[in-house]
């Protein structure tokens, strides 16, 4: 087969996946299952009432025509940014895919998690890392800086769960390497084929034992942290997204994560061997 065809084969078979495969696999979650979501975050990371962890990852592209520099990063690379959200089992619940970086703005978090019931309620939230901002919807540490022990308590707690993020892109990468590689395609139909890894993704995660076994992610048996096989099938993972707005939080987004903190630091952790 020619080039073309194959091009036109592999965008119409991703197109029917993310058609047939998006309603069942990357729905948005109820309320019920937002709440089975909080309830696995914590009898699995000991983190009460979230919802998710969501990360940014270039995925790298040839340069695109006539996209000037605007899909040229901070890495010295042209991409597009992967912003996704997934659940306490690495399964994903929310991607947004095309950004040139992340802008950590609350209508970027917004599409991602898509459950305005869980701000409007101020009782469940999604975590990060420093690079978005603090809102009364997302949770970040502490910045590191002299921290008091209560605070890097917290902050070591969150990266514990935060790391869920880090595998669950880690066995999408390792399990379909075309994401290690720069993609030869236009931003278009670049989109089609991550939007049909993620689905397939959660597909195998779903009903497949042997896509990740335990020993494929990272897991922790209370002294130290055993990294998970994927480490050793990604050599270079995929390049972090960076933030580019400010962090300006409002006091009601300080005072929830210090309400947070205390109840993490009153409760020690009581799971180890987590998978």
């Amino acid at each position: 087969m020619g080039v073309p065809t194959m091009k036109g084969i592999v965008s119409e078979t991703c197109e029917v996946l993310w058609e047939i495969l998006g309603p069942i696999y990357l729905s948005v979650p109820k309320e019920n299952e937002w709440k089975r979501i909080a309830i696995d975050f914590y009898t699995m990371w000991d983190l009460p009432n979230c919802v998710g962890t969501i990360d940014g990852k270039h995925i790298n592209l040839t340069c695109p025509s006539n996209s000037g520099s605007q899909f040229y990063n901070n890495k010295g690379n042209y991409s597009i940014v992967l912003l996704a959200a997934c659940d306490a089992n690495y399964t994903f619940t929310s991607v947004d895919i095309g950004a040139v970086e992340l802008c950590g703005t609350q209508d970027s978090v917004n599409s991602c998690i898509r459950a305005n019931w869980i701000y409007q309620k101020k009782k469940y939230y999604p975590i990060a890392d420093a690079a978005f901002p603090l809102k009364p919807f997302l949770i970040r540490p502490y910045p590191r800086s002299n921290l008091p022990p209560e605070k890097e308590i917290f902050n070591k707690r969150l990266s514990r769960a935060r790391r869920v993020i880090e595998n669950a892109f880690g066995i999408l990468a390792s399990r379909w390497r075309i994401l290690l590689s720069s993609l030869q395609m236009s931003t278009a139909s670049a989109e089609k084929v991550i939007k049909a890894t993620v689905l397939l993704h959660n597909f195998l995660k779903m009903h497949d034992g042997s896509y990740c076994p335990p020993e494929y992610v990272d897991r922790d048996d209370g002294i130290v942290l055993i990294n998970g096989l994927w480490r050793n099938e990604v050599p270079v993972p995929l390049q972090r997204a960076r933030r580019t707005a400010s962090n300006n939080a409002a006091k009601c987004a300080f005072k929830l994560r210090d309400e947070l903190m205390s109840y993490v630091v009153s409760h020690p952790i009581r799971h180890f061997s987590r998978q």
